[in-house]
């Protein structure tokens, strides 16, 4: 891989991140702040998960049909962008449900699209893959400090216009990616059906759909949920960084780690650690040195997990199924998983409380553990 193309690449991890980073901890709050329920938001937030489930399908069926991975992100980004747009101008929830809905459907081709271009670009050094992968972390943190910093100094309406300029970031770096070499026309593969059918292949999947679970709450309440113990807005962004900074080690070391260890092995150590993260953050949020160990296990029920996932759906789909493998894992782990999780923490979070909401989440990854364990593709 060139110079130039590493930077292109790393470019567009860094404001695509950056974007999680200013949306993911803080819209919670701005939801908040128009007055909406804890079930309201879960909705709201779970809106993206959903759309993942059905558009990551047809942005990957185009992808291996046409051979355009860079170009389908640019311009559905472009569309995307401009539905993003819409939140000026209204804050009922079905204008905002409709917003989010849309430019959610319309961004959903980013994130596996390029994923499978950079790692066509690596070929055979995929382990290098977390060197340009770290550049998202380092735009997160970027992202979640600055934003932190801002809302504490200014209204929580800026962050409209601090997503929007990430938006914008992605599509700028995103216009200059070459296309990768495309092997749709390499019809040797098994048949998508059959691959999804495979015992091992379904195991995978559900399993990640868990740890999305997991995540739900996390991803939806946990910016709430501090700021109820009394952390500032600012201690919140540097809790989540410190979560990403830990991210970003791990990322360096993962040639390291996949000299010694295989990814299955990985897969499974990250779930084990998402049981002791989430059982720290439901009991011990009050606690500042075990919620900072809660929130430094993020290398592994985030960096390691996404990693070793990746690598596995990699290696089970492969030739013509490439970007409908990425496609089937984005929409059924991580975006029916994400919905379920978020939908569901709305609900636990109204009525039973934070305490049960995260002890639920330990659950989900401790089930993934086990079905992992007993059916998961050990060979990857």
């Amino acid at each position: 891989m060139s110079r130039l193309l590493y930077w292109q690449l790393a470019g567009f991890y860094f404001f695509y991140f950056a974007y999680i980073g200013a949306y993911a901890p803080y819209f919670t709050l701005y939801l908040d702040a128009l007055g909406y329920t804890a079930a309201l938001i879960g909705t709201l937030m779970a809106v993206p998960q959903v759309m993942r489930i059905f558009a990551s399908h047809l942005w990957g069926y185009l992808s291996d049909r046409h051979a355009l991975r860079v170009r389908i992100v640019v311009r559905a980004g472009i569309v995307g962008t401009a539905c993003y747009l819409g939140v000026f101008a209204g804050t009922s929830f079905a204008w905002l449900f409709a917003c989010i809905a849309l430019w959610s459907f319309f961004w959903s081709a980013a994130l596996p699209l390029m994923e499978t271009t950079t790692l066509s670009h690596l070929g055979e050094r995929g382990g290098d893959y977390g060197r340009v992968r770290l550049w998202g972390s380092v735009g997160f943190i970027a992202a979640v400090l600055g934003v932190g910093w801002v809302l504490d100094r200014a209204s929580i309406g800026v962050l409209l216009w601090i997503v929007g300029a990430t938006l914008a970031g992605i599509l700028a770096c995103a216009w200059r990616i070459p296309e990768a070499r495309h092997d749709r026309h390499d019809e040797r593969g098994e048949p998508l059906r059959r691959v999804l059918r495979r015992p091992a292949v379904i195991a995978l999947i559900c399993a990640c759909a868990l740890m999305a679970m997991a995540h739900g709450p996390y991803y939806t309440f946990f910016s709430i949920h501090l700021v109820d113990f009394g952390y500032s807005k600012t201690a919140v962004g540097w809790l989540w960084a410190i979560g990403v900074i830990a991210e970003i080690a791990v990322f360096a070391c993962l040639p390291w780690l996949y000299r010694r260890f295989s990814a299955f092995v990985l897969l499974l150590a990250s779930f084990a650690l998402a049981v002791v993260r989430f059982v720290l953050i439901a009991h011990f949020a009050h606690v500042l040195p075990l919620l900072v160990a809660a929130q430094l296990l993020h290398a592994a029920t985030f960096g390691v997990f996404h990693s070793a996932a990746l690598a596995g759906v990699h290696r089970l789909f492969r030739g013509p199924n490439q970007a409908r493998g990425q496609a089937a894992y984005s929409s059924l782990s991580l975006g029916l998983g994400g919905t379920l999780g978020g939908l569901g923490s709305g609900w636990l979070w109204e009525s039973f409380g934070p305490m049960a909401t995260f002890n639920v989440a330990a659950g989900c990854a401790a089930l993934g553990l086990v079905l992992l364990a007993a059916l998961g593709p050990r060979k990857f």
